[in-house]
């Protein structure tokens, strides 16, 4: 069973596909921009000591958000 989570509760190394993102409006239009759109696939490569920002790796980019912008991405966990 895979089921859906925050990608702010993601594991460092874990590897994730983008379900959602419920954000409207400019910071909606902010992360699409950034590439992090349903079914693109990332991995979380590290998080800050206080757990913010996270960074993920995808496509062939590195990219942070803070938790603010990461609670309105739902991903899913890959196998692997």
């Amino acid at each position: 069973m895979n089921t859906s989570f925050c990608l702010r509760e993601a594991q460092v190394n874990q590897r994730l596909k983008i379900v959602t993102v419920k954000a409207d409006g400019e910071l909606g239009r902010r992360i699409r921009d950034l590439g992090l759109i349903p079914g693109t696939e990332c991995k979380v490569i590290g998080k800050a000591p206080l757990k913010d920002p996270v960074a993920l790796r995808l496509k062939d980019f590195t990219l942070t958000l803070r938790n603010s912008e990461a609670d309105h991405i739902t991903v899913s966990a890959l196998e692997g």
